[in-house]
């Protein structure tokens, strides 16, 4: 008979508490993954949809208190649905797969970045009414003396804009005239109607179109598309200190937080060893870094360049840029208006 010694027996004993320490660890961690903080509203193959991620999906949805209810309801769904696409992705590795890698990266950069700036510079003071009254001063074109234009547009494609076409519309003294052309010519056409003010458009082209004359042509190309273009009425639309005061208070703090955010970018940038491995990729030693337009990691600080402005019914303000930016339309504007094609620039302006 076949005797064990001790050593041996000590050291398989010893090997079994190890395995079961371990898978008790391991069952133990497993708990921990699955639990998440808040209290389970649902449970999804064993996966739990919690309060907090409700009220998360709720306060991003900007759901109000009468809406509560309903809305639970529904957002409760949509987390469900999310947990179920999520877990059947998990099974197919695509949470491993590289471009869905790298676009987590991202989002979790940006948030943790808009973190920071928020915390930084999210809680400028409101401007006075005495700063909201004087930026309104300053900026008669946007208010005061707003002017509206109303026009009418044909639409064709770019490629259709062909120097016959150009010689076509010069020599016509109306809309309707080039489209009877188009029609003998088989060119394709819409037909639409626009509205613009003066605090929707660049100032350059506000002056020229103040100067038109009724029903005179031109012609924007954008893209894919061109547009010939006449201006059918011009009046005053001026905008009341009581109806654009909010919207230029927000403008205003909006102006301050992206001061405050390339301040902060800048001391970061000046404490910082930045290298530039490619120096092909090196900025301009003369242009100071800001962040553009759009690219901002802060809601806090984005769209500070957007000049307020009333809608062209008086309504609630809405938003229009000031000289040398882009123009986004006031809210009531027509839905097929060209605006794209009008911050680009006027070609050929008869």
């Amino acid at each position: 008979m076949k005797t064990t010694s001790a050593p041996s027996t000590r050291k398989r004993v010893l090997c079994a508490a190890l395995i079961l320490v371990a898978a008790s660890l391991s069952a133990c961690g497993d708990k921990a993954k699955e639990k998440k903080p808040g209290q389970a509203l649902a449970s999804v193959n064993g996966e739990e949809v919690t309060v907090l991620q409700l009220n998360e999906e709720l306060q991003r949805a900007g759901v109000t208190a009468a809406q509560q209810e309903t809305a639970s309801k529904q957002l409760l769904q949509v987390l469900i649905d999310r947990q179920l696409l999520q877990e059947a992705a998990a099974k197919e590795n695509l949470d491993r797969d590289p471009k869905v890698m790298q676009a987590i990266d991202r989002a979790k950069s940006l948030i943790i970045a808009q973190a920071y700036l928020q915390k930084r510079v999210g809680n400028t003071n409101k401007p006075t009414a005495k700063e909201v009254e004087d930026y309104f001063n300053a900026h008669p074109e946007f208010f005061s003396n707003r002017k509206q234009f109303s026009m009418n547009e044909i639409v064709i494609a770019a490629n259709d804009l062909t120097p016959e076409v150009r010689a076509a519309a010069d020599g016509a003294k109306s809309l309707e005239e080039v489209a009877v052309w188009m029609d003998a010519h088989k060119i394709k056409y819409g037909r639409t109607q626009i509205t613009r003010s003066t605090a929707d458009v660049p100032p350059q082209l506000s002056s020229k179109l103040l100067g038109m004359p009724k029903g005179q042509l031109f012609v924007v190309k954008e893209g894919q598309r061109a547009m010939f273009i006449s201006v059918t009425e011009v009046k005053d639309a001026p905008v009341t200190l009581a109806v654009a005061g909010p919207q230029i208070e927000q403008f205003l703090v909006n102006k301050k937080n992206k001061e405050l955010a390339n301040a902060e970018l800048q001391r970061l940038r000046a404490d910082a060893k930045i290298e530039y491995i490619n120096k092909s990729m090196m900025p301009d030693p003369k242009s100071a870094p800001t962040l553009p337009a759009g690219a901002a990691p802060t809601s806090a600080v984005a769209g500070a360049e957007a000049a307020p402005v009333a809608d062209q019914n008086g309504g609630a303000p809405g938003a229009a840029t000031p000289a040398g930016a882009g123009a986004t339309p006031a809210p009531g504007a027509e839905a097929n208006t060209d605006k794209a094609a009008l911050d680009r620039g006027v070609a050929g302006l008869k």
